[in-house]
């Protein structure tokens, strides 16, 4: 860099390098933009979540629940049901998803949503 560039604090915070590693994962951000819709138990999130296998699903839930972004509610019963919700911190991410929701289908090709 030169004397006469201006350096961005973002380049070397790595606030965005996490951002993009943890929601860049593999159904991380579908899981959680499923979520918004409002809270769901596990097999509901397997039907909406189109390709993931139950284990990769219950893995990326323990991840997004060790993050903050997503609770795990469990009654009881009977019968005994599991339900996930988004967190204050999960929700705080509905603006970030519309906006990148918007650019994608502005300025990327489409493609399956199952890869």
């Amino acid at each position: 860099m030169t004397s006469g560039e201006v350096h961005d604090q973002r380049a070397c915070d790595g606030a965005l390098a996490r951002a993009f590693g943890f929601l860049g994962k593999r159904w991380n951000g579908i899981i959680l933009a499923t979520l918004l819709n409002g809270p769901a138990g596990f097999s509901d999130l397997r039907r909406a979540v189109t390709g993931i296998s139950d284990s990769v699903l219950s893995e990326r839930l323990s991840e997004l629940g060790r993050a903050g972004l997503i609770d795990r509610n469990v009654d009881n019963g009977p019968p005994i049901s599991v339900e996930y919700r988004l967190t204050a911190s999960g929700q705080a991410l509905l603006p970030a998803l519309n906006e990148l929701t918007i650019w994608a289908e502005a300025n990327l090709p489409p493609s399956e949503c199952a890869e």
